[in-house]
């Protein structure tokens, strides 16, 4: 049984999306197959944007991210969901990254070493990912660019391997037999961990 934290970055707090849906049949399939699950929800979070590299580098993070950093270093499998917004995450969950994977947290600064020390190592992680393109155009013809650059550029960059992706496109369209088909994918992946 594994520790798993499921990291909604949606950024609409007001009312339940699919991206949500999605979120809580993983949830079930998790807790069905008897993993241990946290949720931290992006959009109920209160923290200010980075604005220079020396905040980042020399300065705590904002203490309302304290728990949401607990969390990621308590959780042994990450599940990241987020809804494409112009090609990219959101702001917001771009925002909560660059806070929360800082120096003496993510990683670890090491001379002589331009990669340093990834201080997230034993650590799965998932992408989740809805988008109004197919995903099937997606992932050939923009080749996956911002989900590729967020599974080795921050995700990999700190330690957590293997990193999955699960793209979800066309999501206007899905009709309900669609919906239901991912639903149990999602249970599927809760129950194994993936």
């Amino acid at each position: 049984m594994r520790r798993i934290l499921i990291l909604q970055g949606h950024p609409d707090a007001t009312a339940p999306h699919l991206l949500h849906v999605l979120a809580e049949h993983y949830r079930l399939g998790a807790e069905t197959a008897g993993h241990e699950v946290r949720t931290v929800r992006v959009a109920d979070l209160d923290f200010p944007l980075l604005r220079s590299q020396q905040t980042w580098t020399e300065e705590r993070m904002p203490a309302s991210l304290d728990e949401a950093a607990d969390a990621i270093r308590w959780c042994e499998h990450l599940v990241l969901f987020f809804p494409l917004w112009l090609g990219d995450m959101p702001a917001l969950v771009k925002g909560f990254l660059e806070q929360v994977m800082r120096p003496h947290f993510a990683f670890e600064y090491v001379k002589g070493n331009p990669l340093g020390h990834k201080g997230l190592t034993g650590r799965s992680a998932r992408v989740v990912v809805t988008m109004g393109m197919p995903a099937v155009i997606y992932r050939h013809l923009y080749r996956a660019h911002s989900v590729r650059s967020l599974e080795r550029n921050i995700l990999g960059f700190v330690g957590f391997k293997p990193v999955r992706e699960t793209l979800i496109g066309s999501v206007e369209g899905l009709d309900a037999d669609d919906c239901r088909k991912w639903f149990t994918r999602l249970e599927k992946l809760g129950a194994e961990a993936e």
